[in-house]
């Protein structure tokens, strides 16, 4: 559909254009120049299209023919298709707490891990319980660690923050597992 111009679906079609004359822009996209309106429409009834206003605010108003009914499919289709490829990003929540046993916090890294390397963001929050909030230090020491021991898996994105009695730190996916991931799906089609 390259050269043809944006069109809403509240243009004006047919009979609803209500000026005397309109530049008219054949269905090919040659100019025929300025004509009555009656005249232009009853060109575009002879080649069975629409005539469809495209400028209603030039002087006059420039309209096309065009068949108006499969130029709003095309653009829906085009529409569905710039949503089906873009990549959601869900952020994915892991929880710890200060005094986090070693097979937990492990079993919790491995989750981390998992979830950048699917192209996720990961979430990492330590929640602190009564007397746990005097020792913050201890929340803040865990998710360095996590930072540490994530790696070149994931890239950490600000710092810790505290927000009531909760301290979290959000890691994204980093550029070498998001290429990996592209180059996966650009090489499962071809081995089909």
């Amino acid at each position: 559909m390259g050269g043809k111009p944006g069109i809403d679906r509240t243009a004006r079609t047919n009979e609803a254009i209500r000026v005397r004359e309109v530049r008219l822009i054949n269905e090919d996209g040659s100019q025929a120049g300025i004509v009555a309106t009656e005249v232009a429409l009853r060109m575009a009834r002879e080649q069975g299209f629409d005539l469809v206003e495209v400028a209603p605010t030039a002087r006059p108003p420039v309209c096309r023919i065009m068949d108006f009914g499969k130029f709003l499919y095309q653009q829906k289709k085009k529409a569905h298709d710039s949503r089906k490829k873009q990549k959601t990003i869900r952020v994915k929540e892991v929880k710890f707490r200060p005094n986090v046993d070693d097979h937990d916090y492990d079993f919790k890294l491995r989750n981390a891990v998992r979830f950048l390397e699917e192209g996720d963001k990961v979430k990492a929050t330590v929640q602190f319980r009564g007397r746990e909030m005097s020792r913050t230090e201890l929340g803040l020491n865990l998710l360095k660690r996590l930072a540490a021991d994530i790696g070149e898996a994931g890239s950490q994105e600000g710092t810790p923050e505290m927000a009531g009695n909760r301290m979290h730190l959000i890691f994204g996916p980093s550029k070498k597992t998001q290429k990996k991931d592209e180059g996966d799906t650009a090489a499962a089609p071809s081995a089909g």
